[in-house]
């Protein structure tokens, strides 16, 4: 009997709102950058570090070769948001506010090795949203909720759209997994079915977006997974 694949849970988690609130107003007024894969969405998508490697606003890449996160000015200033990262007893591989704006969209797509098989998974607490903020992977549609706490495997094509009149921002956390993370995950579903692997294949496009941001990297690692991608796809 084939195993279904688990793409996303509810995590026992609640964070207070008001706080979250609180924290992302203090934060306003600093730099978004907007999503550097401009053909991935319409309308503006845009995202701030909580943590990088440097500690800058600016950097959004993730941490190689053991590198240690630093903390920017927006965790500097920021009380709770402190509060909900200690919450996860797991090593943090990035983490990050994501802002879409009323009336905007990111396109279908597919991210590389970002579900619970792989051995790292991606948390949504939604900050704010509305009933017309639609979040979906594959066909089922996510109502996240402000101050819930999400698992999504975006291995799987997901895709979100914003009708509503206000701007949808979202604490968007990378983990590693480790005997914590499975002690609550396994408590929720089979582990068979968060560690069953999803066939997948990426749209040329997202393929070329993948590369793009490998060579960005420039590292050995980066360099092998290219040559493994482009030999993957013929290109």
């Amino acid at each position: 009997m084939e195993v279904e694949v688990v793409k996303f849970l509810k995590l026992p988690f609640n964070f207070n709102i008001d706080k979250l609130e609180q924290d992302l107003s203090s934060l306003e007024k600093l730099d978004w950058s907007n999503h550097f894969n401009k053909n991935g969405y319409s309308g503006t998508w845009s995202s701030i570090p909580l943590l990088s490697v440097d500690g800058e606003l600016s950097t959004i890449s993730v941490p190689l070769n053991e590198e240690k996160l630093l903390e920017t000015k927006a965790l500097k200033v920021s009380k709770y948001f402190k509060e909900v990262l200690r919450t996860f007893q797991t090593p943090i591989i990035s983490a990050r506010l994501l802002k879409l704006k009323k009336g905007s969209e990111i396109k279908p797509h597919k991210d590389h090795n970002l579900g619970y098989e792989d051995g790292c998974f991606r948390i949504h607490v939604p900050i704010i949203t509305h009933e017309k903020v639609n979040f979906f992977i594959e066909e089922k549609r996510l109502n996240m909720l402000p101050g819930e706490c999400w698992y999504t495997n975006v291995n799987h094509t997901h895709s979100v759209s914003n009708f509503s009149e206000i701007d949808r921002v979202h604490l968007v956390i990378d983990l590693e997994r480790n005997e914590w993370s499975d002690s609550i995950f396994f408590s929720l579903c089979k582990k068979e079915q968060l560690l069953s692997k999803p066939t997948i294949s990426y749209e040329i496009d997202t393929v070329k977006r993948m590369i793009s941001e490998l060579q960005h990297q420039n590292t050995e690692t980066s360099k092998e997974l290219i040559a493994s991608l482009k030999k993957q796809y013929q290109l």
